[in-house]
Formats: C-alpha cells, sequence, structure tokens
C-alpha cells in the first residue's frame, strides 16, 4: 500500500496568489477534498525534489493556462482539516507577473475560477486562502 501525502501523513504543498493590477485575484472551485466545494488560490503538492515556488508555478499553470513569470514567497500556513481528516503544510507565494488569460484547464479538479476583491471573496473560502489573504494585506 502507497502512503499518501495530507492523508497518512503531513502533506506538503505550495499554492500561488495571482493579483492582477487592480488587486483582484484568480480564486478557483474545488470539486476534490480538501475543501470541495470552497474558493481557493491555486496550487497543489510540491512533488520530490522540486522546489516549492516551482511546484506553486506548475499548479497555477497547470489549473490556469497562464504563464507566470517571477514569483515572491509570502507566508506559509498548515492546515489540519478534520472534516477531510487532511494535514498540509504549505508554502505561498504571490505575483503580478503572468501573461493571458485564465480558462478551466482542468475540470475534473476545479469547477469555476474568476478574479475576486481579496477583502471580499466569493464563500466559502478555503483555510488556506484565508491565511494567504490575511498576509497579502500585510505588503
Amino acid at each position: 500500500m502507497s502512503l499518501r501525502p495530507g492523508i497518512d501523513f503531513p502533506g506538503v504543498g505550495a499554492g500561488l496568489v495571482i493579483l492582477r493590477d487592480d488587486g483582484r485575484v484568480l480564486l478557483c472551485r474545488r470539486l476534490k477534498a480538501p475543501e470541495a466545494g470552497y474558493w481557493n488560490i491555486v496550487g497543489g503538492k510540491v512533488d520530490k525534489m522540486e522546489p516549492s515556488a516551482d511546484a506553486a508555478r506548475r499548479e497555477a499553470e497547470e489549473e490556469t493556462g497562464l504563464s507566470i513569470g517571477k514569483v515572491e514567497f509570502l507566508c506559509t500556513t498548515e492546515q489540519i482539516l478534520p472534516e477531510d481528516a487532511q494535514h498540509w503544510i504549505s508554502m505561498i507565494y504571490v505575483t503580478r507577473d503572468f501573461s493571458g488569460e485564465p480558462r478551466l484547464t482542468e475540470p475534473d479538479k476545479l469547477s469555476d475560477l474568476g478574479w475576486f476583491d481579496p477583502a471580499d471573496p466569493l464563500l466559502p473560502l478555503s483555510v488556506f486562502s484565508i491565511r494567504a489573504f490575511e498576509h497579502l494585506s500585510k505588503i
């Protein structure tokens, strides 16, 4: 039996806050646990031997079809989600350096995406995103 990150042991994740010039952020609605049905910044699991900044960029490009340039470290978060029996430690990055128009490229994982004001996002909002927005308001 193979062990699953986040379920059988704490997983390592990476997320990316994609900011437009008007201050809005890109959010996507998750279809799968953890936090299925919640709005979230883009992100996912860090692969073995992959720097977390690279993972954040890769996940963002896979989930949105955008081309991502420079990313900057924003914060570290820890999500213990008893309702999903999952535990994640995640590095979160932020970027304004992207090109293209976002599109839903992983319809098996995400149902919607759009630009939202981080001070007034759609609910429910994932713990991961709540923590990111707390730190975002400080920069």
